[in-house]
């Protein structure tokens, strides 16, 4: 049985072979789990019980000569002379090398078997199918809503990308407003400490605002986004606006919102490299916590540890805007359910997320067909949009040799960015799908939770997070949002129309790099933008 201490063992394991640990801070352990994480995972192992697997300490899956493998790779560069070896293929042997056009996130990994590839379109075709209101003479295919944002996945995922705000010709297709308030009696408090719970929805409309309904029905409401542009003015004059919005809700349905409601805009992101996330080793990430910022970086990174929605063990959240989700299969089926409408295995919500003051939506019919199982989307479809999600592969990096992506990839380092956008990890061995397994991937992220000060506060806390962190978002394909989706909106509500107003967004704990930035000259500006646009 593995202890916590092991993870500290294997380290001085690699101390053995020449690679100091606290040379590199995903080993290191300067920036290391919080204590209170430390200490529960302790007490555990010290009582005999074993270490949840979605939260171990130690990789299991490594010798001591793999592990010094990947301490050597994943160190941080010091040469920006020139790319780093196998830096262009920021997906692993899975990287597509296709042509970069709109269709670049929509390539399957580039190393799954012939046999995968089959699998991979069925989950494509079910991941555009769209879902009709019952009953349908379409069997299989009704159960939508009966409230709902959208007909099909593909329909919010842009192309398998990301999505955009409301604009004055454009529906929220692809950004929703999440509902929650915090908890107000005792009960509810125990059950968000004892982690059953994220966050507790509006009593009438739910966890999501549903802006289209079925026929016959009336859907919840309509978001608006306001905008009010900010000047900002840089150290050398530069005149850069910032567009600030404010989010409200026309047209409710049922009344009022819960006066403790908080509104939460969350644009889709992009879908590549989601397996490869999945795989990255529970110690990798937790390693770089730290959430009391020992280390006096003024970066202070916390894990959101959820419960698996099927074991109910606590395991580390690393998908969603604020870490929310452990798994790809549990985020398919919540957008499942409160997307379009749909009940899963996962979530056997026939109604979505219609709640028992909404009597009129419970008293539509629903999808489900004895023949087909007890849910609208059995196993099966799980099985197959679940693979697809999986094998999305993530596309090549372009212009690394640039003399200005070069120069733009020291100034991001020496600007203290990758003190949040971890750029490599090395997978796990033993994966379910070989295809994800021991791969050397680039995702600029550290997946961990971090504050981003009061501009970009939303004010709602999901499990661990506050209403001021955000998961730190992978950069890969950060540059070819405008080729595949015709726009170029960033960050978790769209609000930056440009890469350099995404990095002046940054407060709390980016606070100083964006000043890093900010205070550069227009040059040094311009090339680590291009450094970006190189993912």
């Amino acid at each position: 049985m593995r202890r916590p201490l092991d993870f500290l063992r294997r380290l001085r394991r690699a101390e053995d072979y020449g690679l100091p640990s606290q040379q590199n801070p995903r080993h290191g352990w300067l920036r290391g789990l919080s204590l209170a994480v430390v200490v529960a995972l302790t007490a555990s192992a010290l009582a005999g019980a074993p270490e949840p697997a979605g939260l171990a300490t130690s990789r299991t899956d490594l010798t001591p000569k793999d592990l010094a493998r990947v301490i050597t790779i994943t160190r941080p560069t010091k040469d920006f002379s020139k790319p780093e070896q196998f830096e262009p293929m920021q997906g692993g042997a899975g990287t597509s090398r296709k042509d970069a056009n709109k269709d670049a996130f929509s390539q399957s990994s580039a190393n799954i078997t012939f046999e995968e590839e089959g699998t991979f379109k069925l989950g494509n075709a079910l991941f555009r199918k769209n879902w009709v209101s019952s009953p349908s003479s379409t069997q299989a295919s009704d159960g939508l809503g009966p409230l709902f944002n959208e007909r099909a996945c593909q329909n919010c995922h842009l192309k398998d990308g990301r999505g955009h705000p409301p604009e004055a010709d454009r529906r929220t297709t692809s950004m929703f407003l999440r509902l929650a308030r915090q908890a107000s009696t005792e009960e509810e408090k125990a059950a968000l400490a004892a982690r059953k719970v994220l966050n507790f929805p509006d009593p009438v409309y739910g966890s999501q605002l549903q802006d289209l309904a079925v026929p016959g029905l009336r859907g919840e409401g309509r978001m608006r986004a306001d905008y009010q542009e900010q000047k900002v003015t840089l150290p050398d004059g530069t005149v850069v606006s910032l567009r600030k919005p404010s989010y409200s809700v026309d047209d409710l349905a049922n009344g009022p919102l819960d006066p403790q409601t908080t509104l939460s805009p969350r644009m889709t992101p992009p879908m590549i490299g989601l397996g490869l996330v999945e795989q990255i080793a529970p110690a990798d990430i937790l390693a770089d916590a730290d959430p009391d910022d020992r280390n006096s970086d003024g970066i202070s990174g916390r894990p959101n540890i959820v419960r698996d929605g099927q074991s109910g063990e606590l395991t580390l959240g690393r998908f969603g805007w604020k870490a929310q989700t452990s798994s790809i299969r549990q985020q398919a089926a919540d957008a499942f359910a409160s997307d379009i409408g749909i009940s899963t295995p996962e979530v056997p919500n026939h109604w979505g997320d219609c709640t028992a003051a909404e009597k009129a939506c419970l008293a539509m019919p629903n999808g489900t067909q004895e023949r087909l199982g007890p849910v609208e989307a059995p196993s099966p479809v799980m099985d197959l949009v679940t693979f697809y999600s999986q094998n999305l592969a993530v596309p090549a990096r372009r212009d690394l040799d640039k003399p200005d992506v070069l120069a733009g990839k020291k100034l991001f380092y020496d600007m203290g960015c990758t003190s949040c956008h971890t750029p490599k990890f090395v997978t796990r061995r033993g994966t379910p799908n070989k295809a994800q397994a021991f791969q050397l991937i680039w995702p600029y992220s550290d997946f961990l939770l971090h504050d981003m000060g009061p501009g970009l506060a939303d004010g709602q806390a999901v499990g661990e997070a506050t209403g001021s962190e955000w998961r730190t978002p992978p950069l890969w394909g950060i540059g070819l949002t405008q080729t595949v989706n015709g726009n170029s909106f960033f960050l978790h509500d769209g609000r930056a129309r440009t890469l350099t107003e995404a990095i002046l967004w940054h407060g709390g704990e980016g606070q100083k790099a964006r000043d890093r930035f900010a205070a550069a000259d227009a040059a040094d500006r311009d090339a680590l933008v291009k450094f970006l646009e190189s993912f």
